[in-house]
């Protein structure tokens, strides 16, 4: 196919306000929340601090905000930080691309954003740019190939989501939204080491994807020719290089039509999105039940083998990162406990003899019919067999927090206080939260970014 970079930097060019479905809006306002909240909460995570710390040491014209700080910096620099905030503890928003898109995309559109005080309005056009942008490429990689071959896709598609969210507040045309693109996807990156030996690189990923993105936006603006065919072309372009299922098709299927953006889930817990159905199952049988897990035998979880390459490793403690990945120890920590906050990742926790053994007793199974449709959506069955005999089993199709079962504003406004209560006022807390609900009132996003600062 012909002209898929092109075909879809004058998609983004062509987007209006006006376009975007009320529901689509109301879900953008959710999403923002969240990732405001992921923010303020992972600010004070030493892997954060590290990042902010180096974001500092550059110095530069200040021209953004680095959130939780009281610095300012240059738009490429600060969302290095403002990204890595955001995914700092797997809290933050996902979509069934195997993406995070919030992370990426949010701090692009807010720096550039607050650097041009635009309004509220451009701000969600931005961001509703970013992520169909971020979505679609994901599509067409197939993320399921892609992620099989060792990429995280929130770094490798998120650059092209954040060059789009700031190429569409600097009002790009489509050639120079082609070249945005093009200089975003030759700085792609992100792979899936981290879960080798519990390192802080995924944390990292979304930062350096809006960094990326908008040093790409940033060249096009002033003139610099990207590679307008970085998508399709067949030596070196992004699909080749990435994904051996790749479809040029997939790309463009409603786009404009249904907006992926409403499909983006906010998470009730802080782990690996493609656990979550597995954790609502196993909370409700826990709840039915009133399993005792010294009696459990042991839990079968039948999954895609995607996700049991993703997640389903021999459990060790090695830190919050390792646990929240890890399939077996989030289902064991959810059966013993009846929740799984961020408190199930404090170390004591993690590093439990009891919850360690009972990780030892989860079983991956893949399921056929699970396996095909995965990540178009993310099912799971969990299988409780006990020491008598008795057998517990549910399918959850739908985790709570997706399109199909999602949170409500008040949900994610009761996260988002929770999130925020140990680093901010309550006073702070509920103006976000006003302007936030009301962002398409705000003539200047600056409002906003200035109650971000410490």
């Amino acid at each position: 196919m012909e002209h898929v970079t092109n075909r879809l930097a004058e998609f983004i060019a062509r987007l209006t306000y006006g376009q975007i479905p009320g529901k689509v809006i109301e879900n953008v306002k959710k999403c923002l929340l969240d990732s405001l909240g992921c923010a303020i909460f992972g600010s004070s995570f030493k892997w954060a601090k590290i990042v902010n710390d180096f974001v500092r040491s550059q110095g530069g014209i200040p021209e953004a905000t680095l959130w939780s700080t009281d610095f300012s910096g240059p738009a490429a620099a600060v969302v290095l930080g403002n990204g890595t905030m955001i995914h700092s503890f797997d809290f933050d928003d996902y979509h069934m691309t195997k993406l995070h898109p919030g992370s990426v995309v949010i701090p692009a559109a807010l720096a550039i954003g607050e650097k041009e005080h635009i309004d509220g309005i451009s701000l969600i056009t931005a961001v509703v740019s970013g992520y169909e942008t971020m979505t679609h490429v994901s599509r067409g990689a197939n993320p399921a190939a892609s992620r099989l071959r060792g990429w995280h896709l929130t770094g490798t598609c998120g650059t092209f989501g954040a060059a789009a969210a700031a190429g569409k507040i600097w009002q790009f045309d489509a050639q120079t939204m082609a070249c945005a693109l093009g200089m975003a996807g030759t700085q792609s990156a992100g792979l899936w080491a981290f879960t080798a030996d519990g390192s802080h690189s995924k944390r990292f990923h979304p930062g350096r994807s809006s960094q990326s993105g908008i040093i790409a936006a940033s060249l096009a603006q002033r003139g610099y020719r990207g590679p307008t065919k970085i998508l399709e072309a067949e030596d070196g372009g992004f699909y080749k290089a990435t994904s051996n299922g790749f479809s040029f098709s997939r790309i463009f299927e409603g786009l404009g039509e249904r907006f992926d953006t409403q499909n983006v889930a906010i998470k009730p817990y802080p782990a690996c999105g493609s656990l979550h159905s597995s954790i609502d199952a196993v909370l409700s049988l826990r709840k039915e039940y009133r399993i005792d897990t010294e009696k459990v035998k042991k839990i079968n979880v039948y999954n895609s083998e995607v996700v049991n390459v993703q997640c389903g490793f021999d459990y060790s403690p090695m830190g919050p990162l390792q646990g929240q990945m890890s399939l077996k120890y989030c289902v064991a920590r959810a059966l013993m406990d009846g929740m799984l906050s961020a408190l199930q990742f404090k170390d004591e926790k993690l590093s439990e003899p009891a919850v360690v053994d009972l990780a030892g007793r989860v079983n991956f199974i893949k399921h056929d019919e699970i396996d095909r449709i995965y990540p178009r959506k993310f099912p799971s069955i969990v299988e409780i067999i006990m020491d008598d005999g008795k057998t517990y089993k549910l399918r959850v199709d739908f985790p709570k927090g997706s399109k199909q079962n999602p949170m409500t504003w008040k949900e994610v406004e009761v996260k988002f206080r929770i999130n925020v209560s140990d680093v901010i006022s309550e006073r702070k807390a509920v103006e976000i939260i006003d302007l936030v609900k009301n962002l398409e009132k705000i003539k200047d996003v600056s409002k906003l970014t200035c109650l971000l600062k410490a």
